[in-house]
């Protein structure tokens, strides 16, 4: 199969700026999200639910962590369809003001001591907004840099977007743990919890005056021109987005969500249930489990991009596979390696974890943005990424803690693990390889004529190209 056309390479220096500007972007938002959930764990049973018990007040504190899961779908329907018409560098943008307007708010909100159950509500209210704004920032972002080119290694840039993932839990982690070890317990609990959300402020300002320097995708707006130059009967009658992606990308949408599992599955069963296993089952500090993950996020950000890298010479599949297969088979000498009390041992567990979920969620950028049509590929992406984090990742760690309170074993977690690293690699089965993709010829399901489909995928593909060269 022929490879992608080298008029989607733009200069290099301009690629590092895109590149720059999303992984900057969802660092933040994942500083965002993550500073929560660390959050609700230390803190905001104290102060938003103090008169319940302390375990009941926890679980409420992290009910609304859950709640953040929830919203991401609709964030996903709502900024695929306006990133998909609009282009993707305005969601960006507002999402990155979303999220850390949300943040830098849940910093000055008023405690239960203040107002009273009007406390939690508006906590709860400003989660809903974070998990609206993320559902909507990983699609734009991965697309922003797929999109503007160097197709040959198109899973190696795309793949720096996917470090913000661990630079974010990185960057929450350390703030807190700073905080923690300079401020007394009642100084915490008092004010200090509020500073890293306060942070929050200025992150987005850095974030956003990167961002608006940047260029909106050449593939979109290729692609929109073409669109804009062929006023047929047939592209009046153009549907939405999304309704386009259901009825021409199914399938895709399938696959992807298929593909979600295992990486989803494993990434909050490594990286958060484990605090819960290694000190109520292993009896492990948990300082040793916090530092063994905290290591072990450094590993998963650097290997990223090399993963990425490998997906552009052996393919996105079968570097997705390595990532599943080795999760599948990982996950039991994992729960044995914790149990040994063993910082040494713990931290290796959790590292080659995260090195197989990295060899998972590395090519998932490039992957996802080569399975839809540009005109759809915003909600395309967007929903089979966030819709199957609702079903994976938001209650897999609520899953792992019933099973083991349960079964007091490891075990039943390790079939759950392995049950979802066998519905990846089936859905890695039924997809098509798409390194050798080329992003402008993917138009042709944009039309509700198929007897006009082959022409209209000539016009826009020519037109997007004559657009490009002239860059």
């Amino acid at each position: 199969m022929a490879s992608p056309p080298p008029a989607q390479t733009p200069a290099p220096a301009n690629l590092k700026k895109i590149v720059a500007a999303s992984l900057i972007g969802t660092t933040i938002e994942w500083y965002d999200f993550f500073l929560y959930g660390a959050a609700a764990a230390l803190v905001f049973n104290k102060v938003f639910f103090p008169d319940s018990d302390p375990l009941v007040g926890t679980l409420l504190s992290f009910l609304t962590y859950a709640v953040g899961f929830a919203s991401r779908p609709l964030g996903a329907l709502v900024f695929g369809h306006f990133g998909d018409r609009l282009g993707r560098k305005k969601l960006l943008v507002y999402s990155l003001l979303m999220m850390g307007g949300a943040t830098f708010l849940i910093g000055l909100l008023p405690t239960h001591a203040a107002v009273g159950s009007a406390a939690p509500f508006l906590l709860t209210a400003l989660r809903l907004v974070q998990g609206f704004a993320l559902g909507g920032e990983w699609g734009g972002a991965v697309l922003l840099v797929a999109e503007h080119g160097d197709a040959r290694r198109r899973g190696f840039w795309a793949s720096w977007p996917q470090t913000g993932a661990p630079a974010g839990q990185l960057l929450a982690t350390g703030v807190l743990a700073a905080l923690t070890a300079t401020l007394s317990d009642a100084a915490f609990d008092s004010w200090g919890w509020r500073v890293p959300f306060l942070l929050s402020g200025v992150l987005v300002l850095i974030g956003l005056w990167i961002r608006l320097s940047v260029d909106e995708s050449p593939v979109f707006k290729a692609a929109l021109a073409a669109a804009d130059s062929r006023r047929t009967p047939y592209a009046a009658r153009e549907k939405p987005p999304v309704l386009a992606v259901l009825r021409d990308h199914w399938r895709d949408v399938l696959i992807a969500m298929g593909t979600r599992m295992a990486e989803n599955i494993s990434y909050y069963v490594g990286t958060a249930f484990i605090l819960v296993y290694a000190t109520e089952h292993a009896d492990a500090s948990k300082q040793t489990a916090l530092n063994a993950v905290l290591i072990a996020s450094a590993i998963h950000f650097v290997t990223i991009p090399l993963w990425g890298a490998l997906s552009d010479k052996w393919g996105r599949r079968p570097v997705y596979l390595i990532g599943a297969v080795g999760m599948g088979l990982w996950i039991y000498p994992f729960f044995a390696l914790v149990d040994r009390q063993s910082f040494a041992a713990m931290t290796a567990a959790v590292a080659v974890a995260l090195l197989f979920h990295g060899a998972m969620y590395a090519p998932q950028a490039a992957f996802f943005s080569e399975m839809f049509a540009t005109r759809m590929r915003y909600s395309g992406a967007s929903i089979g990424a966030q819709f199957s984090s609702v079903a994976a990742g938001a209650p897999a760690p609520l899953i792992a803690t019933a099973l083991l309170s349960e079964y007091d074993s490891p075990t039943p977690i390790v079939l759950y693990v392995m049950a979802a690293a066998l519905l990846t690699i089936i859905a890695l089965g039924c997809a098509d390889e798409t390194r050798h993709r080329d992003l402008l010829d993917t138009e042709a399901d944009e039309t509700d004529a198929p007897s006009a489909g082959q022409a209209v995928r000539s016009r826009e593909t020519s037109a997007a190209r004559g657009v490009l060269r002239r860059r």
